[in-house]
């Protein structure tokens, strides 16, 4: 116990809450100011990426443009390509946090299909998103060569919202039950993934741009098709022998 000078008296564990309460008040200011300049230099890389279309920027321009210090930058990310990866990941999972409720509402997983193929593949043909598009593009295969682990854990929401609208699909008896869901949801991603990276770079193999539709039909034809499926030995770790 101890006297305080009109003449309460405090315990020491009173004195240590109010204490680690003061504490964690300093802590709350500090990581908002931390997340706010970190949102800042991500905002600011968004900005290039959408003017430039490219990710060769420096962290000298990156910091210069974003009125702020090298050495607040690297306070945040060790590197460009950790920035890079952050706002991958934030992308990323915004739009899939942002779109799964109006997937989830559709009235069958016909629909919620449709509309999760329009949702990615077909913003990528929007001159307002060019730019941005095809940095996260690059960046986006980049990132897959040389970081495959975390490249499989930034695009694990649009996964598993792929793998929820297949299982759904097969629930409802319109999707075929020969291929593990699993199979087939990966089948779906990557055929998505692919056309979007190949169009957002303007890479179309032919010159022509594969629609929307296009991509739709060649999807739900897969996953209602009747041809048999040869039986395919998978070793420990899912893969084909």
């Amino acid at each position: 116990m101890r006297e305080v000078e009109d003449g309460n008296t405090l315990s020491m564990t009173s004195v240590a809450s109010m204490r680690d309460r003061a504490v964690e008040r300093s802590l709350r200011s500090a990581r908002a100011k931390a997340v706010t300049r970190s949102d800042r230099f991500i905002s600011t890389a968004i900005e290039i990426l959408s003017e430039t279309g490219r990710t060769d920027f420096t962290v000298q321009e990156l910091v210069d443009r974003a009125k702020a210090s090298l050495r607040s930058f690297y306070q945040h990310f060790s590197s460009k390509d950790e920035l890079l990866l952050a706002l991958f990941e934030e992308v990323i999972a915004s739009s899939v946090t942002k779109w799964r409720p109006d997937i989830d509402r559709q009235d069958t997983a016909l629909d919620g299909l449709s509309l999760l193929l329009r949702k990615v593949y077909g913003r990528t043909g929007r001159p307002a998103g060019a730019g941005i598009n095809r940095a996260l593009s690059a960046f986006h295969l980049q990132l897959a060569e040389t970081r495959p682990s975390e490249y499989a854990r930034v695009l694990a929401p649009l996964r598993d919202l792929v793998a929820d609208v297949v299982r759904r699909g097969v629930g409802e008896g319109v999707f075929r039950e020969d291929i593990d869901a699993d199979v087939l949801s990966l089948l779906v991603m990557q055929a998505l993934v692919g056309a979007s990276l190949l169009h957002a770079l303007g890479a179309e193999l032919t010159g022509d741009r594969v629609e929307t539709e296009e991509l739709l039909a060649f999807c739900l034809a897969g996953l209602g098709g009747a041809a048999p499926v040869p039986a395919v030995s998978r070793g420990r770790n899912g893969g084909a022998r």
